[in-house]
């Protein structure tokens, strides 16, 4: 296997992003802050060191709250915002219900408002904490523009809606991805991102029973596999259990999930759909030999700066939150 670096990659001031069908130009900087809070890249990676030293298999979850906020009226935090009367939030929905790290943003959050209060939304937190997340379980590092601004709306109903289900195949992920800018090669690349963390039987507990009348398994997913799949979750409702979204290498930022792909073993259905299109399948068989740990680290960065970059609320937009988990 090739050996891993850290990844710089250097964008310039003003993005470009198409979203939808518009092309917004959105004003992000590197150094955002320098006047501000100069130290804010700084402290959050000490306290993510101290978080990610404790809990090391929190790497995943943290880097999937940015993905979950992003697919979702864009990078505005509204994915961290309780649910009120009269409204569910979005981590109120299903596909949100196994989110973890809440708390692990908040005590970052509460460090930023100690030395510098009123200053670094919440958005902007989620995108740094991602990024280390990744560093800190050996993949590569971005820089991460900042200037983002927090939302005030969140709905249940609309993630439910909008995030890219497991069980999602080519065409249905494509035009998700497509909706928020971007392409196919960053469906294939974000989905590297399952080299992290673990999964509830539930997402994907369909693939072994009852698949449908023809199988009782999943028939992309290789049987011994499948097998091994059974043995830790016992029925499709056995929300304790978790599986490894890469076995035997869930805590560190590497290719091997993409080996775990290649041979049919990847867990959720969106996971096996990379083998169904001849690009996305180019890309896992070539990841999947362990010689472009350095490319996929390259891809991977540039495409979280896009995704970070989606749906933004800058300037005057939206507010600073005081605290992630309530609007001001």
């Amino acid at each position: 296997m090739a050996a891993k670096s850290f990844v710089v990659l250097l964008l310039p001031v003003a993005l470009v992003l198409l979203a939808g069908s518009s092309l917004a130009v959105v004003q992000l900087e590197n150094g955002y802050y320098s006047k501000t809070c100069p130290n804010v890249e700084a402290i959050v990676r000490e306290e993510m060191g101290k978080i990610i030293s404790a809990a090391p298999s929190l790497t995943g979850p943290l880097l999937r709250l940015h993905f979950h906020d992003c697919f979702v009226r864009g990078c505005d935090a509204s994915v961290l915002l309780n649910s009120t009367e009269g409204n569910a939030a979005e981590m109120d929905a299903d596909p949100n219900k196994s989110l973890r790290g809440f708390g692990s943003v908040e005590r970052v959050k509460a460090k930023l408002e100690a030395a510098c209060p009123n200053t670094v939304s919440c958005a902007d937190v989620l995108a740094l904490m991602a990024r280390d997340a990744v560093v800190l379980a050996k993949g590569p590092f971005w820089p991460v523009a900042l200037g983002r601004r927090d939302g005030r709306v969140s709905s249940a109903a609309e993630a439910a809606d909008q995030l890219p289900p497991a069980y999602g195949d080519i065409p249905l992920l494509t035009k998700i991805f497509h909706s928020k800018g971007l392409d196919l090669k960053d469906l294939v690349v974000l989905s590297g991102a399952h080299t992290l963390g673990t999964a509830h039987c539930p997402s994907y507990a369909s693939r072994l029973y009852n698949f449908n009348s023809a199988y009782n398994a999943d028939p992309s997913l290789d049987s011994e596999y499948a097998d091994r799949l059974r043995m830790r979750c016992k029925s499709r409702d056995d929300k304790a259990m978790l599986s490894e979204m890469d076995p035997g290498s869930y805590k560190t930022f590497d290719t091997s999930y993409y080996s775990h792909v290649a041979k049919r073993r990847g867990l959720f259905q969106s996971d096996a759909a990379l083998l169904a299109d001849a690009t996305t399948r180019d890309y896992v068989q070539r990841m999947a030999t362990g010689k472009f740990d350095d490319l996929f680290f390259r891809d991977f960065g540039e495409s979280m700066i896009k995704m970070g970059n989606v749906g933004l609320l800058t300037g005057a937009e939206g507010e600073i939150r005081k605290k992630c988990y309530v609007t001001n």
